[in-house]
């Protein structure tokens, strides 16, 4: 069941979504050749922690009774989502790498929420609210190839938040963003795709990045009150990816670079706000 937001649940998403893409600001200052995955899980772990926030994906459970380890994935060349944090994995000059983030804010009681006048997430035991956001960054100088991805992934991003407003629907999104990515020459993963987001890390509806058909029983229609995460994957060889021996790490299945660009985004009545602005 898709969960609708009231006014003051979206205006709190809106200030957690720019304390996260504030810490996510600092995170990709680091990013340099040299520069261990663990500096900078620790710097994300600390900020959000110090922003009165929860890391929303560390111990997120992954099926299997396995626990994602980190509060950052960080999916380097042709991981294409949940590349871990830890153990350490040092960042090399030519390398791109996606850094996706999310938490839940603020974390509070019934009766600190009632004290500050703030909606309580009745959904989590945090009673705080989620956004998620991510970006793929360049460490040191980049292939063109490498420079392009990043920029086709960004604009798809882009493009298909243009189309999340009322009287749209998650068709309208997803084929926008293929249409775009594929006249660019890169592919767009199948295999996942983006979700609601707010009151739980994930939640309905689907978010596809390709075009699934205006009958599909998946293409839901937008409508205020709506926060879905849109999140184009996309990879310079074919779609197809895989999982690595821990399970939950997808990659290329051809070893191809893939580039993931990501915002939490609320529709209105006068169309949409990018939480993670």
């Amino acid at each position: 069941m898709i969960k609708i937001k009231t006014i003051e649940e979206i205006n709190i998403l809106k200030e957690g979504g720019k304390l996260l893409s504030s810490i996510l600001d600092e995170v990709c200052s680091l990013v340099k050749p040299g520069i261990g995955s663990r500096d900078l899980e620790n710097l994300a772990v600390s900020l959000i922690e110090k922003n009165g926030g929860r890391p929303a994906f560390k111990d997120y459970p992954m099926g299997g009774n396995i626990f994602f380890p980190s509060a950052l994935c960080v999916s380097i060349n042709n991981e294409v989502v949940h590349g871990p944090a830890v153990p350490n994995r040092i960042l090399k000059s030519g390398d791109i790498v996606g850094l996706d983030i999310g938490m839940e804010w603020p974390i509070q009681s019934k009766e600190e929420a009632s004290e500050k006048n703030r909606p309580f997430n009745k959904y989590s035991p945090g009673g705080g609210f989620y956004t998620d956001m991510c970006r793929t960054v360049p460490v040191g100088k980049v292939s063109k190839e490498a420079s392009k991805i990043i920029k086709i992934s960004k604009e798809a991003l882009f493009l298909g938040i243009s189309k999340a407003k009322p009287g749209m629907s998650i068709n309208d999104i997803g084929k926008t963003i293929e249409d775009f990515v594929v006249k660019n020459g890169f592919s767009v993963v199948r295999d996942l795709v983006g979700h609601g987001v707010g009151h739980q890390a994930h939640e309905e509806p689907h978010v596809f990045n390709y075009e699934i058909g205006d009958k599909n029983p998946d293409n839901t229609s937008l409508k205020p009150g709506m926060v879905i995460a849109i999140e184009p994957m996309i990879n310079a060889g074919r779609f197809n990816v895989k999982t690595t021996k821990n399970t939950y790490t997808f990659v290329t299945s051809d070893g191809s670079l893939s580039s993931h660009y990501e915002h939490s985004i609320a529709i209105t009545e006068d169309g949409n706000i990018i939480l993670t602005q």
